[in-house]
């Protein structure tokens, strides 16, 4: 079989085609800059998935601003948010290698705070851009695929976003009026993006979800994600666009919601060492799943021939569905890779054709 390219194999693996290996993806600048590995591994060894939203979004009658200051020798990034019923603050400190920020003072805390968020999500409007994808699809070539994503779903989004998760499960609870309106409105949105996507000419739809089971429980994850994964899987299902979720934490115990949902990907399932479900727990549990598979990022920090008996294991899990694609799509030590890719790419090159 002819050689293919990263987008072909990509592709080939979202349609249950035939494909010359398994594709080897990183998302954009990972673990180092594109233009820094290819000269390495070669063009052709790794691919790219370029994050882009399906949508933009503005809130005409709110206000952004972020200020920069310095806390405990870190950088940090203040950002008001200044709405129709009042103003909320976010203070951040960011991680010195890769600049991720860790909040340390959430938007949302109190009643009034989800009042103030409720007035800015009711200004958002939805804003379809199908040039701006079309420019990063063009962009990326043959090298990959646009990564094009919807927004979080209401619960995961809430907690990631705008209010600790300490303080969302209470609020849940002792306020339901405002939060279940919050919810409602963050819903409003997700549907407004549903339909713009769907008119957009995308090869599948990822949730950015970062689903890890112990923060959102099976009573919530079924409550509050499943029923929009089912809404857009069911207004796709037609042009054959698979929708997949970033599920990067422990999923055991949503195992059986997973499996009762139309999502037919996951992106950066994230496998033991570092998290409780394999590629075969994977591949057995739900056979029609795409499998995109992040290399264990604690592994990338071991000797060559460990990395290579891991890739391998992960290939041998999978077998040859042609449905596994291997990722680097969570942070990886500086530096490593250029140790731990090579073993990669061997591993991947010996499995052979799935």
């Amino acid at each position: 079989m002819r050689r293919m390219t990263n987008r072909q194999r990509l592709l080939a693996v979202l349609h249950g085609r035939e494909l010359d290996r398994v594709p080897f993806i990183q998302y954009d600048d990972c673990a180092a800059p594109n233009n820094e590995i290819w000269p390495v591994l070669g063009r052709n060894a790794i691919g790219r998935l370029r994050w882009i939203d399906a949508c933009a979004t503005a809130t005409p009658s709110c206000r952004w601003s972020v200020e920069e200051f310095s806390r405990e020798g870190l950088r940090g990034r203040r950002t008001t948010l200044r709405a129709p019923r009042g103003t909320l603050v976010e203070e951040a400190l960011l991680e010195p290698t890769y600049g991720a920020a860790s909040i340390k003072k959430h938007f949302v805390s109190g009643k009034d705070d989800w009042e103030v968020l409720l007035s800015c999500l009711k200004d958002v409007v939805v804003i379809a851009d199908a040039e701006r994808l079309a420019a990063a699809d063009r962009e990326i070539a043959d090298d990959g695929l646009p990564h094009v994503a919807v927004q979080r779903t209401p619960y995961q989004q809430l907690w990631i976003q705008w209010v600790s998760l300490e303080d969302l499960v209470p609020a849940l609870v002792d306020w339901p009026d405002i939060t279940a309106a919050v919810i409602a409105e963050l819903i409003r949105i997700q549907r407004e993006i549903f339909r713009a996507v769907t008119r957009l000419p995308v090869p599948y739809i990822v949730f950015p979800d970062n689903i890890t089971a112990p923060p959102i429980g099976t009573r919530y994850f079924r409550e509050l994600c499943v029923p929009l994964y089912d809404e857009l899987g069911e207004m796709l299902a037609d042009r054959d666009v698979p929708v997949f979720v970033h599920m990067d934490g422990d999923l055991k115990p949503l195992w059986p919601a997973i499996g009762d949902s139309r999502v037919q990907g996951l992106d950066s399932l994230s496998p033991p060492p570092d998290n409780d479900t394999s590629t075969a727990d994977a591949v057995r549990n739900w056979p029609r799943m795409k499998v995109f598979v992040n290399f264990p990022s604690s592994v990338h920090v071991q000797d060559p021939d460990r990395v290579y008996r891991v890739a391998q294991e992960i290939l041998e899990q999978a077998g040859h569905t042609g449905r596994l694609s291997i990722q680097i799509s969570e942070n990886v030590p500086p530096g490593v890779w250029r140790r731990s890719f090579p073993a990669i790419v061997r591993a991947i090159d010996e499995f052979g054709k799935p």
